[in-house]
């Protein structure tokens, strides 16, 4: 039954990321006023399973200088450590209802990191290597921002367990009680999924694509459906940190509008300059919640005194 419900939440994943780039294409286009995808199906429905027949019959490309044993490997991992973190969600089946899935969450959001270095490195190509360095030291720095606040949450609830995060929320949400840092926690986020305003690692007008520039066919295909899949996850894992997380019909809505908001902000705003993203990560987000997280240990460490 545990394999079963794996197959069908990843059918379920695998579908509601297909669409979701039609969803963005569609944002896309009426922010810049036009219609976007309106061909294949009703109103381009269809569009999503166009690309990807597209996509997976293309002629799969290599260079001959490549390491390309990692080269065809690193966006099978990537995409792999994406669907593996729907594990901790809160189901009512139960499913792999684990007591240490916020630390599990962590470490192998903190994996992510390997694919796309090795992805990269190998493809042997200075301009790949320049975004993935990007990409890498963007990502590590948001990381720790990431923990941080986490931990205060967790130094606050008393558990490691995405479950009793979503018990705790029963009588308020927690985005009402910690506002600032469920703001800073989306800001690392957009970070952490390389999002506008801080998609250094596929730069787009500045590095052509980023890390993954040498990738066609089926690996740039498997890139891609990781990070959707990412965006959605991390939507989801908002949801169930701030917002409530009870599975229902509420439940998916409110992930919908969470990732309306990360396509809309790809539609407004600029990209940030790089030196000032990484100012931000060290500089303000960092301390900030280091000071929270040791507020957060000296109340939590008086009230078990008193």
């Amino acid at each position: 039954m545990l394999v079963i419900h794996y197959i069908i939440v990843l059918i379920c994943v695998l579908i509601s990321v297909a669409f979701l780039t039609l969803f963005e294409r569609k944002v896309l286009s009426y922010v810049q006023i036009r219609k976007g995808p309106n061909k294949v199906g009703f109103s381009g429905i269809l569009q999503p399973f166009s690309d990807a027949i597209k996509l997976f019959t293309k002629e799969q490309t290599w260079m001959n200088v490549s390491n390309y044993i990692l080269y065809f490997l690193s966006p099978v991992m990537m995409f792999f450590l994406a669907l593996v973190l729907w594990c901790i969600m809160p189901y009512t089946t139960g499913f792999l209802d684990f007591n240490y899935s916020m630390f599990f969450f962590l470490s192998v959001l903190s994996l992510g990191v390997y694919p796309l270095m090795i992805a990269g490195w190998s493809s042997n190509s200075k301009y790949a290597l320049l975004g993935g360095l990007r990409g890498v030291a963007q990502t590590i720095s948001y990381e720790v921002s990431l923990a941080l606040i986490l931990l205060s949450f967790i130094v606050f609830v008393g558990y490691y367990s995405m479950e009793e995060f979503v018990e705790v929320q029963n009588p308020v949400y927690m985005f009402f009680m910690f506002y600032f840092l469920s703001l800073i926690w989306v800001v690392s986020c957009l970070a952490e999924m390389n999002r506008t305003p801080f998609d250094f690692a596929e730069g787009e007008s500045e590095l052509v694509s980023g890390f993954n520039v040498e990738y066609s066919a089926g690996g740039f295909a498997l890139l891609f459906l990781g990070e959707y899949t990412m965006i959605i996850v991390m939507s989801a894992v908002m949801v169930s940190l701030f917002l409530g997380g009870n599975l229902d019909l509420f439940y998916f809505l409110k992930t919908t509008l969470l990732v309306f908001l990360v396509l809309w902000l790809r539609g407004t705003l600029p990209r940030y300059r790089y030196d000032k993203l990484m100012g931000l990560a060290w500089k303000s987000i960092l301390p900030f919640t280091l000071h929270i997280l040791f507020v957060y240990m000296v109340v939590k460490f008086m009230c078990i005194i008193w």
